[in-house]
Formats: C-alpha cells, sequence, structure tokens
C-alpha cells in the first residue's frame, strides 16, 4: 500500500469518524430540544435538574436505558426482533455519508508510524464522506430501508398493536417516498446534476433552489414530515390507539435505537432541505466561499481552513433551523387520521408533484433553454411561477376541497356552523 493511499484511507477514516460521532451528538441534543422547546410552547419548564439548564439529561437518559433490563417476550422472532433496531438506525446514519457540509479543506502532512509506515496526504478534501456522482440516487435508495426496520419490528413481536404500527409504517413511508423523490426531480431538471455537491455550486453561482423550486420545497418538507414518522404524521406510533405502536414489545437500548434512528433521520432531512434548497454550506450575499472541485482538483476559488469552518458553521445554522422547525410543527399541528394521512399522499402530493414536474420541465425549457446552468435573472422568473402556483393551490386547499376533505363540505350542507 502506497503512503499516499494510506494518507487518503486515514482522512477518509477521520470524516467518518468526525461525522457519525458528531450525528450521535446531535441526535443526543435534539431530544434535549424537543423537550425543552415543548415545554416553552406550553409554558413548562422541561429538563431542568440534571446539569446546567438540563443539558445533561440526555445522558443521563443514556445510562438509565443501558442500565435497564432487556426483555425478550417468548413468542417473537428473535432474530428479526432483535435485528430490526438496527435497520431503523443504519439508514438515518448512511443518508449523511453523501451531504456535504463545508467547503473544501486543504489538508497537508507526511508522517511515519512504527509498524505501520508513511502517511502522505497533500491536497483539497471535500468536507463529505464520499462525493458520489450518483448522490441523489443513494439518498433515494437507502431513504427506502428505513421503512424495513419498522415494518420487521412490528411483525416480529407477535403483537397485534405493533403489527399494526407496522403496517401503517409501510403503508405510509411507501406512499410518501414517492411525493419525495418526485419533488427532488425537479431539483435536478433546475441544477442539471445528481451530486450534491454540484447541486450546492449552483446555488453559489446562481440562487437558493427555494426560489425557483418553491413549491417543489413545500412538497419535499410534507414528505420529510412523513417519511420520519413526526407528527401530523406519526401514525405508526400513535400512543392514543397503538399503545406506542411497532415498538410495544422493545425496553431498554433497544428501544432507544429507534428514537436514535427517528432523531437522526430528522436531522439528516433537515440537512437535506438544507443544501437542496437553502444553499447547502453556502454563506449567503457573497462569493468569498464558494470554492468548486473537479475530480478533486480546485478550479474555482481559493480554499482556505477559515473557509471550510465558517461554511460548515452556516451549514449547521441551517440545519438546526430546520430541527427546530420539526419541533414547532410537532407541537402544532394535530395528528391526522389514517385516511388522510393516505388520501394527503396518493389523491393530492402525488398528482401535484407529477403536475409540478411538467410545470417546471416547461418553464425550464422556455426560460432556461440551451445555456449550461441556470442564472440569477432565469431563477427569478421561475420565482414568479412558483408564486402563480402557490396561489392556484392553496387557493383551492384554504376553501376546504382537499385538506378538511367531504365531512367539512357536508358540514357546510347541512348548515350546522356550530356557532
Amino acid at each position: 500500500m502506497t503512503p499516499e493511499l494510506k494518507g487518503f484511507l486515514l482522512v477518509a477514516g477521520i470524516k467518518i469518524t468526525a461525522v457519525f460521532t458528531a450525528l450521535m451528538i446531535g441526535v443526543m441534543f435534539t431530544t434535549w430540544l424537543e423537550r425543552r422547546v415543548s415545554a416553552w410552547f406550553q409554558y413548562r419548564l422541561g429538563p431542568n435538574r440534571v446539569g446546567p439548564q438540563g443539558l445533561l439529561q440526555p445522558v443521563a437518559d443514556g445510562v438509565k436505558n443501558f442500565a435497564k433490563e432487556e426483555t425478550l417476550p417468548d413468542s417473537v422472532d428473535r432474530p428479526l426482533f432483535l435485528l430490526a433496531p438496527a435497520m431503523t438506525f443504519v439508514p438515518a446514519m448512511l443518508l449523511f455519508c453523501v451531504i456535504p457540509f463545508g467547503a473544501p479543506l486543504p489538508v497537508a502532512f507526511d508522517f511515519s508510524v512504527p509498524l505501520l509506515g508513511r502517511f502522505v496526504f497533500d491536497g483539497v478534501t471535500p468536507l463529505m464522506i464520499a462525493n458520489l456522482p450518483v448522490g441523489f440516487l443513494f439518498i433515494l435508495a437507502i431513504s427506502s430501508l428505513g421503512v424495513y426496520g419498522i415494518v420487521l419490528a412490528g411483525w416480529s413481536s407477535n403483537n397485534k398493536y405493533s403489527l399494526l404500527g407496522g403496517m401503517r409504517a409501510s403503508a405510509q413511508m411507501v406512499s410518501y417516498e414517492i411525493a419525495l423523490g418526485m419533488s427532488l426531480i425537479t431539483v435536478m431538471v433546475v441544477a442539471g446534476n445528481v451530486t450534491l455537491m454540484e447541486i450546492v455550486t449552483v446555488q453559489q453561482e446562481a440562487l437558493w433552489l427555494v426560489f425557483p423550486l418553491t413549491f417543489g420545497f413545500v412538497l419535499f418538507a410534507i414528505s420529510a414530515l412523513a417519511e420520519t414518522n413526526r407528527l401530523p404524521f406519526d401514525l405508526p406510533e400513535t400512543e392514543s390507539e397503538l399503545v406506542a405502536g411497532y415498538h410495544t414489545e422493545y425496553s431498554a437500548m433497544r428501544f432507544s435505537m429507534f428514537f436514535i434512528g427517528e432523531y437522526g433521520a430528522i436531522i439528516t432531512m433537515s440537512a437535506l432541505m438544507a443544501t437542496f434548497f437553502f444553499g447547502g454550506w453556502d454563506i449567503p450575499f457573497t462569493t468569498w466561499d464558494d470554492v468548486r472541485l473537479e475530480g478533486g482538483v480546485v478550479v474555482a476559488g481559493t480554499p482556505s481552513a477559515l473557509k471550510s469552518v465558517l461554511t460548515h458553521g452556516v451549514f449547521l445554522l441551517k440545519t438546526f433551523f430546520f430541527v427546530f422547525w420539526y419541533v414547532w410543527v410537532r407541537w402544532t399541528l394535530p395528528r391526522f387520521r389514517f385516511d388522510q394521512l393516505m388520501a394527503l399522499g396518493w389523491k393530492i402530493l402525488l398528482p401535484m408533484a407529477l403536475a409540478y414536474i411538467l410545470v417546471i420541465a416547461a418553464t425550464v425549457w422556455a426560460v432556461i433553454g440551451e445555456s449550461p446552468a441556470i442564472s440569477p435573472q432565469q431563477g427569478w422568473v421561475m420565482f414568479g411561477v412558483n408564486v402563480v402556483v402557490l396561489v392556484l393551490v392553496f387557493g383551492v386547499l384554504d376553501r376546504g376541497r382537499l385538506v378538511r376533505g367531504p365531512g367539512a363540505r357536508l358540514h357546510r350542507v347541512g348548515g350546522t356552523s356550530g356557532h
């Protein structure tokens, strides 16, 4: 093995370790954030005894879960029962492999270690674990695996409530994966690339894609809530009717792994929203941070450690905003009924996503044409098209024709207004 290959593997190992550790710490403190923010919304205190402002409460919870007894009911399918928590946890971690979280970092070292030999690296490394040329397809493929853990947990538990939760999860996640994937097709159409680093570069050179694809962002955000089983779409674990649903028979750390996977998916989806629609690590209103790599070679801008640190901080702020949004939605909106959930996915989001792809494709053909990339002026023209789409769509929705459903129309026709 050459010293250069050893150096590359060392850099890759450091990035994997750093990302995994940061993600686990982020999951731990996201649980604290949700409890504190929900208490703030409801005029309560929330966790405030263990550590300053309750910051060590997640650590205490982790110690408690490690110390608790693991239960294993006699009637479960043992191999699948033990495998299910890991299958929920792993996909959420894998998705972060292709998300760029900062400007490329210049790295140079040359040293030797006894028994291991010489390590050499001199170049620029992207701040992401793997800059896959099919990053978009990787996201769609891996995100669809999370449903298997929930379904297997429900089926292997040999518990009717768990089975119902698993069945709901399979129907829900398959339904909303379609709308989520279709909302991202418009990103590919406008950006002209499926690599997440290139999608960030397009937004640096033009404008954030939330403007030319505003309605696509709305579709993605709604689908992301359903994909992560969050309110108002937490039907697989509705405590009021399923007694916690698919994880009813789990305890201790196996039980915790489902929530580690859920909160990991929340952070990942928040990072994806920031990357696809809000410029990723791009610092707004400046071109100072614009650094572009092609094949590991810098073709634009000058990389530096300061740029990498600051852009990483901006990426974290954007991700934190969407994590906060997840919590905000949970404590604001009531839960859907299951028939409403499926109707929204198949009868509303899916037709809207298909129609929106046609609208964006036609707009790109008319506005961008043969141009290699979108310009800021063309992006603002597309933003105007999205404003028209939003007015048309939500003008219909606010009239109670789709969201409130036929029950609202019968209510009005019957003349019982409730006043």
